[in-house]
Parts: structure tokens; C-alpha cells; sequence
């Protein structure tokens, strides 16, 4: 997933490529490569901004605060969904769009995490909670960077991207890692339905798959979550 975010490291590998030794060294040359990568990708990437309600080992509720989202609408499986919608988003943060005060581009700050949710055919908001989509359609968006108003972000160029202000949230999340494959997602938004219900909640949305990490990173190094909004 995530093919763009592969033109992003490029500066950071032509700086440590000295660590990078030939013969018996190489492989532990090569992880701390990957380490410094994950981590250099991490800290100078923004998150949602939320604070935290309860925590119960790896399930959260969250209280996310107002914030803007590029989003998109595809078709297929979970990862072609994923790869096509990061495309065209990635598309308009790296320059597709138009700035409000001309004709040229603006480049905008990526962020963290990719969401993938599951969307009626119809009316995405309207969707009763579920795993698999109905009809292989899916939502993907990234937030926008904090500072940003809707007025003041740069216009899409391609119209199958847009811009929208979601209010603030109460979000269940079930963190993990590894590979987020659809039968992992399966099992973990099962996890977190169950969850919710234990405490007496009530979903309101469809389930999201947070995936916070580039392709280069290691499985066990690999942040993932499900947020299903709540009442």
C-alpha cells in the first residue's frame, strides 16, 4: 500500500547512506537504516489532534478534536481501495490543486494516518456499522495539517477529490500492529464492537482502518488502528 510515500525518503537515504556497509556489517547497516527512516517519518509527521477518555489495553475512547479531511470515494478490494485512494489524494497534497490566491501549486505537509472506511452506495455517513463494504466502496481521506480553514486550503484539481469539516468526535479504537490485511481488520473490528458494547456505547459510524505507517516499515514496527464513532 502506499506507493507514493516511496518519493518521500529520498533525501533522508542520500543522508545516511554511509551507514549503508559493505560485507558482514550490511544487514545491521541496513536496519538501523529503516530505524532511523520509521523514525525520522514519525516525528515530522502531524496526527489528529484528541485527547484521551478511558484506555483499556489496546482499546481506546478518543475525543477528537474539529479537523479538516481530503477525501475521495473508490471501488474494489480493501487494498485497491487503498492504493488507488492514497494515489489521488497523495495526488493533491503534492502539488495537484490550486492555491487560493493564484493559479499555482501548493504543497501541503503530509499526515498521519491514511483512513479507509467502508461507504454505502449511497449516502456514506448513513451506513450502518460494518466490516465489509456492501458494495466494494470505500472513503479515503488524510487530514489536513493543523492551521488550515477550509477557505485557505488549496482547491483540488481533479474533482474526485474533496474537502470537508468533520466536528468534534467520540471515536472507540482498537490499536495494533503487524499487517492489516482484510481478515486482520475482520478480527480486530469484531474486538472493538465488542468492546463498545461492554461499555454500553453505541456506534454511529462505519468502521475506519487507520494504517500510520509507509510500506518500508517493518511488521512489528507497523502502527494500525480501527475507530468506529460513538455517541
Amino acid at each position: 500500500m502506499h506507493g507514493d510515500y516511496l518519493s518521500l525518503p529520498l533525501e533522508y537515504i542520500k543522508s545516511y547512506r554511509k551507514i549503508i556497509m559493505p560485507g558482514k556489517n550490511t544487514i545491521l547497516s541496513f536496519t538501523i537504516l529503516i530505524g532511523l527512516l520509521v523514525t525520522t517519518y514519525v516525528m515530522a509527521t502531524e496526527e489528529p489532534k484528541f485527547s484521551l477518555i478511558d484506555k483499556n489495553g489496546d482499546f481506546e475512547l478518543r475525543l477528537y478534536k474539529p479537523m479538516i479531511v481530503a477525501e475521495t470515494y473508490v471501488e474494489g478490494s480493501l487494498n485497491e481501495a487503498s492504493n488507488a485512494g492514497f494515489r489521488l489524494i497523495a495526488g493533491y497534497i503534492f502539488g495537484g490543486n490550486k492555491s487560493r490566491e493564484g493559479s499555482s501549486p501548493e504543497k501541503i505537509a503530509m499526515t498521519a494516518p491514511v483512513i479507509l472506511e467502508p461507504s454505502s452506495q449511497k449516502i456514506a455517513m448513513t451506513a450502518p456499522v460494518v466490516v465489509e463494504s456492501k458494495y466494494n466502496r470505500w472513503r479515503v481521506h488524510f487530514v489536513m495539517p493543523a492551521g488550515y480553514t477550509l477557505n485557505s486550503l488549496p482547491i483540488p484539481n481533479d474533482s474526485r477529490v474533496s474537502l470537508r469539516e468533520i466536528a468534534e468526535q467520540k471515536t472507540a479504537v482498537v490499536v495494533f500492529s503487524g499487517f492489516a490485511g482484510e481478515d486482520k481488520v475482520k478480527e480486530k473490528t469484531a474486538a472493538l464492537l465488542e468492546w463498545i458494547k461492554s461499555k454500553g456505547l453505541d456506534a454511529t459510524s462505519t468502521s475506519q482502518l487507520a494504517r500510520y505507517n509507509p510500506p518500508w516499515t517493518l511488521p512489528f514496527l507497523r502502527r494500525n488502528e480501527i475507530l468506529i464513532n460513538i455517541k
